[in-house]
């Protein structure tokens, strides 16, 4: 069992969701302290904990993988936490894995520094995007051409977020923005102000992403950036900490074959969004999934 020495700095205090396994408990207990799997059956109650930060995506990607690890017989803890130190917690053996990687540009600084202590699985959802984003209603379609709209003000989501810093670095680099400000808020807070602006038809920018509910529930749209500043279309990765193949083999075959698409993700958000516990809405994501979840779980014995 891994020290959680990440979670006595109060990063994550208190969040830790776990997801107990029934009935898939060892009855032979030869007080070995070996945490490989056994043949008796596929987790046989071993403990795994991905982390993540507490995007509204990566919430459900998160919950949906941990259903279905838990479905496999494993103790599933799910710890939402910060940005940083959640690849600081891979690459240190503290957490198992994440599915919530954003590469190359959201992320950047932090692959940098950690991903050479971790194992890369490659990517887990292709499409993403990040930008600023407008009401369709606005008549502005590029960063360029923003002038004193929505007190030349983008609300942003938690510091230190790669939209946020792409977002810092387009008041830097485009002219018209020289007398802008970014002002970081929470994932959660961006969107009540975006949902509170569009009820009154008022002027909004946002540092906004693909896959996400907001698309789904609101007329939307990026605004051109013609600087390049927030980059071409992402990917979101899956990262795990050395040794969880050898340790755990199934639970790695199945990070490792984990994929799915924006639509797929958009679903299990856009129910959160409606009201259903993360939990609640990956699971009945799982059970409608079948020939999907199949795939992901091929191989395993």
């Amino acid at each position: 069992m891994f020290k959680r020495n990440w979670k006595r700095l109060g990063i994550a205090a208190g969040l830790s969701l776990s997801l107990f396994a029934a009935g898939c408990g060892s009855d032979d207990d030869s007080g070995s302290n070996d945490n490989s799997e056994g043949s008796a059956s596929v987790g046989d109650g071993k403990e795994i904990e991905l982390v993540y930060v507490e995007w509204d995506s990566e919430v459900a990607s998160t919950h949906v993988v941990g259903n279905v690890l838990e479905g496999l017989g494993y103790d599933v803890t799910l710890t939402p936490i910060d940005n940083t130190a959640m690849w600081e917690a891979v690459a240190g053996g503290e957490a198992d894995g994440m599915v919530a990687a954003w590469l190359p540009a959201t992320h950047e600084s932090q692959y940098a520094e950690f991903a050479d202590q971790m194992v890369e699985l490659g990517s887990n959802l292709e499409g993403a995007k990040i930008g600023l984003v407008v009401p369709e209603y606005m008549d502005v379609d590029s960063i360029a051409d923003l002038t004193d709209e929505a007190d030349q003000t983008i609300t942003g989501i938690e510091a230190g977020a790669g939209v946020v810093n792409a977002a810092e670095t387009s008041v830097e680099t485009y002219e018209n923005l020289s007398d802008w400000e970014v002002m970081p808020s929470s994932s959660g807070a961006m969107a009540t102000e975006l949902g509170s602006a569009i009820e009154n038809e008022e002027e909004i920018i946002v540092t906004g992403w693909t896959p996400h509910w907001k698309f789904a529930e609101y007329d939307l749209k990026y605004l051109e950036d013609p600087e390049g500043v927030f980059g071409e279309a992402e990917t979101i990765d899956t990262m795990v900490r050395e040794g969880l193949e050898e340790d755990l083999p199934n639970a790695y075959k199945v990070l490792d074959q984990f994929n799915w698409t924006t639509a797929d993700m958009e679903s299990v958000m856009l129910d959160v969004y409606n009201g259903e516990s993360a939990e609640d809405a990956a699971a009945n994501w799982v059970e409608e999934n079948e020939e999907k979840v199949s795939e992901w779980t091929e191989g395993v014995e």
